[in-house]
């Protein structure tokens, strides 16, 4: 590293030493690597520092225009990419600090005062994660209206569903892709309410008792458009449980995103054929002509184990970390990061995906007539009949046997042999044990028949339009 550089970094912090840092420590300890990606945030937040500066009569009306003249300057040099960015300086926040003193002299070394690097970094990430679960928010809603156009488009499809991937009754399919829209629902919850408690201003903690100059909190909490300052210095420069909430949020999305993901791998097997997925979604094979690969949702599958250790990683970080701040909170940006481009992009491809699904409905169809999947129809049947559960459980099972035994589905074993097993049963049982019966039969919110899954997806639309 050049001397300069090392100059210039103990200007900003380095009165206390009497050597420059170890070129080695230097780049081991820098952040500004990773950090520069909040470098509006912390532009914002110096700002609203500035004005409050002068409000207060700490900063002269001379000093605040040239402030917010030079981070205009530097986040237009940033953005264009001509900003040099130095390992010596540490962090995004020194690096502008520094910019800001070359631009316009001493005014840029007053901007500091009454602050920290401590909760200028606390702020700095509350205002990206604000940014970056807004934009989470909006691909997921994509995703979530996605699902409901697919889903509208297949309310009368019928397909197997399962228990332990072994069918077990008949669902439509719209019925199916519901299921999938109410767990992106929670997850709009979750992301909703992590965004909600994070909404708390650090500034003004300072290193981790406050300060002494006479900053107006409420003020900098009003230009930063927080819901309120954050109550106790020490943990508002040392908290991170909004980064641990966000990314366990984010995991319990991806372990969502990686169910459905299984089952769109499952289904556009040979073995299921029940969909076909957009050839701009997979990929070929190198040496087997024939394949056509669903790449985006294996990816997707995949990518839910960096997030899921993501959460871990941020745990084991804070478990054994004294009040207030520590070094060791620099390690929490790259795992947020990588958590919030993963969401990004693994809801992008699947909202891109999800309208463009096709369905192969035959095929599911007649899938749902194998494996009995009626059973539980003729089982129903007999309650109505007068029967008692467990012994109309006993005849189903004694017929469902016939039926393995002589490769017969429950709808075509004749009426007088299923009267052998119970002599309840009459002419009226083949209403029921047609897919067609036992699908419309579940007439109840939260039912599979067409006619609720019509319902539930109107009342799905509201939903979505209250979350705006």
């Amino acid at each position: 590293m050049a001397t300069d550089d090392k100059t210039q970094a103990n200007q900003q912090w380095g009165g206390r030493f009497s050597e420059s840092t170890d070129a080695f420590v230097q780049a081991f300890t820098a952040s500004s690597d990773f950090d520069r990606r909040f470098y509006r945030q912390d532009i914002m937040g110096s700002r609203a520092h500035a004005k409050m500066l002068h409000k207060v009569g700490v900063l002269s009306e001379s000093d605040l225009d040239a402030i917010l003249g030079g981070l205009d300057d530097i986040e237009q040099e940033i953005a264009n990419g001509e900003f040099v960015w130095s390992i010596a300086l540490e962090d995004v926040h020194m690096n502008i600090e520094a910019r800001l003193t070359e631009k316009i002299g001493d005014a840029g070394k007053r901007l500091h005062t009454g602050r920290s690097r401590n909760d200028q970094v606390a702020t700095d990430i509350r205002l990206y994660m604000r940014d970056a679960i807004s934009a989470i928010q909006a691909e997921l809603d994509r995703l979530m209206r996605g699902m409901l156009t697919l889903a509208s488009r297949h309310t009368q499809a019928i397909m197997p569903g399962f228990t332990h991937l072994q069918t077990a009754q008949p669902v439509t399919f719209g019925h199916h892709v519901m299921a999938w829209f109410e767990m992106m629902m929670r997850d709009a919850g979750r992301l909703r309410d992590c965004a909600t408690r994070m909404d708390v201003m650090p500034l003004g903690a300072a290193a981790l008792a406050g300060t002494s100059y006479p900053i107006d909190r409420q003020l900098t909490c009003e230009l930063l458009q927080f819901a309120s300052p954050a109550e106790n210095s020490l943990d508002a420069v040392s908290d991170r449980d909004f980064s641990i909430e966000f990314c366990a949020a984010g995991a319990i999305l991806m372990t969502h995103l990686s169910r459905i993901s299984e089952e769109l791998v499952l289904w556009s097997s040979a073995q299921f054929d029940f969909i076909s997925l957009p050839d701009r979604f997979c990929t070929g094979s190198s040496i087997m002509p024939q394949k056509k690969n669903p790449d985006v949702p294996e990816l997707v599958r995949g990518k839910t184990g960096r997030v899921n250790g993501h959460v871990i990683s941020l745990l084991t970080l804070m478990k054994s970390q004294p009040l207030a701040y520590n070094k060791d909170n620099q390690e929490d940006k790259e795992p947020l990061f990588d958590t919030v481009d993963t969401l990004l992009g693994s809801l992008r491809a699947f909202a891109d995906m999800m309208p463009a699904i096709e369905i192969k409905a035959q095929n599911m169809r007649d899938a749902a007539f194998k494996g009995f999947s009626t059973a539980t129809d003729l089982a129903d049947y007999l309650v109505r009949k007068g029967v008692a559960f467990r012994d109309a459980h006993e005849v189903v099972g004694k017929a469902v046997k016939l039926g393995v035994d002589t490769e017969r589905d429950l709808s075509e074993i004749p009426l007088e042999e299923l009267q052998a097993f119970s002599d309840k049963i009459g002419d009226d049982v083949f209403d029921f044990l047609t897919l067609e019966g036992s699908v419309a039969s579940r007439n109840h919110l939260g039912g599979t028949a067409p006619s609720q899954v019509s319902l539930a997806i109107q009342r799905a639309y509201t939903r979505l339009d209250a979350l705006q």
